[in-house]
């Protein structure tokens, strides 16, 4: 690379950039004087930016544009461009180690300007900062945390945010043993790159070996959640690690907390009915998938996971009431079909096995058989519990002393079956 002008601009950048320890306060104010043609020296800039002459002549170009005129044009973007030729010029393979420590202080002052006066990309600056602190400077780790944190806190959206997320990580981890509390910010930060990167077994990996074991963790994330207990992102982060223990007793707080501060989030919802029904809280589970329904009225997953807790309580009628409402929401869904065949079934199970039971059985088989020729998911299964059930259904006997024959109908009546109200066709 070209060193033209090296050595002139090396003592006007030594002279210019004088850092001290905390970068965070250093205010730099230069000009070079009345006799600069900031339009001049902004054409040069650009110029040479264009064609990719990256070396020092550029960067001297750019900060005689951003020293006399440091809100110059913000839609030409001139403290990236600049941010950018200072990195490719100390990444250069010729590039001295006298000049790289130059370099590094350049950008520091360069940050410390954009910050000021390219305050909508604040957070990418102070990012970029930490980084150059950390791999450049080699200063003190809490001096290049600061600066990630501040741009972190900023909550604006930063450029390639994974790289410098895992950057801020690894300084929290490779100082826990001086600073014990940086542990809990490490799980916080590879907890976040799981959910950003889930293909990523990196992030996981890493976050097992923050924690001894998965209780651990979870104390982790209960106690990060608690010391901040307004932070929905740190509610949700313990939720997840609880269901993923299986402590749904435990992610119950979190998920109610989450679903009171963002009541209109679907996924808290679902998180949180499946946490009651897991812990056996089934009223309280049916009024959360209740509510899902209010919320999504077109989900067919709401209508069938309410018909399956009506099932289990036994309110069969209820239950096949919610599972045709989930077949109307998706009408070539086979599994409500099969559910309702499976309430016949136990219906039938649970009462006796007499002519009247038998029927029931008789239609939980041709129930079964309509799910078979949907050629579903369930076909096959469906199949089977039509073998499974053919000595359970009335025989040609049964049939013959009722006087019945093909084709006849009979309705479905008796103590255990009024909710039914449904008919067999009698076919021997």
């Amino acid at each position: 690379m070209k060193k033209l002008k090296t050595y002139l601009v090396l003592f006007i950048l030594s002279s210019l950039f004088l850092v001290e320890n905390n970068f965070a306060d250093t205010n730099y104010e230069y000009a070079y004087g009345d006799s600069v043609n900031i339009m001049v020296e902004a054409s040069l800039f650009f110029e040479a930016y264009k064609i990719k002459q990256y070396e020092m002549f550029t960067i001297e170009k750019g900060f005689n544009v951003i020293n006399n005129k440091p809100d110059f044009m913000p839609k030409y973007k001139i403290y990236k461009k600049l941010d950018k030729v200072i990195w490719a010029v100390h990444d250069d393979s010729t590039t001295t180690d006298s000049l790289k420590a130059v370099l590094a202080d350049t950008a520091i002052y360069l940050y410390n300007k954009a910050v000021k006066y390219d305050s909508a990309n604040a957070g990418y600056y102070l990012v970029r900062k930490g980084y150059v602190l950390d791999k450049w400077k080699h200063e003190k780790p809490e001096i290049a945390i600061a600066a990630y944190e501040q741009g972190f806190a900023t909550g604006q959206e930063i450029f390639n945010e994974v790289f410098y997320l895992d950057q801020l990580g690894q300084l929290y981890k490779n100082n826990m043993e001086e600073k014990p509390e940086y542990q809990m910010k490490a799980l916080d930060i590879y907890l976040k790159l799981s959910d950003m990167e889930p293909e990523n077994g990196r992030w996981p990996a890493i976050v097992a070996s923050l924690a001894e074991d998965e209780d651990q963790l979870k104390d982790f994330m209960q106690k990060a959640w608690y010391a901040d207990k307004e932070n929905p992102e740190k509610a949700w982060k313990y939720a997840k690690i609880c269901k993923r223990i299986g402590d749904y007793g435990a992610a119950i707080e979190p998920l109610k907390f989450l679903t009171e501060k963002k009541p209109e989030v679907i996924n808290y919802w679902n998180e949180l009915a499946r946490a009651y029904e897991k812990n056996d809280q089934t009223d309280k589970a049916i009024a959360a998938y209740k509510r899902l329904i209010s919320l999504q009225p077109n989900n067919r997953d709401s209508y069938f996971n309410l018909a399956l807790l009506y099932k289990d309580m036994g309110q069969y009628s209820v239950a096949r009431n919610y599972l045709r409402k989930a077949s109307k929401v998706s009408p070539g869904w086979d599994y409500p079909l099969y559910i309702e065949a499976n309430l016949y079934e136990h219906a039938a199970r649970e009462c006796g096995f007499e002519f009247e039971d038998k029927i029931v059985y008789k239609l939980a088989q041709d129930t079964y058989r309509k799910v078979a020729s949907m050629g579903g998911e369930h076909a096959a299964a469906a199949r089977e519990r039509v073998k499974a059930l053919a000595n359970s259904v009335p025989t040609k006997e049964d049939y013959f002393f009722r006087k019945k024959k093909n084709g006849d109908v009979i309705k479905i009546e008796g103590k255990c079956y009024g909710w039914i109200n449904k008919s067999i066709t009698v076919s021997m």
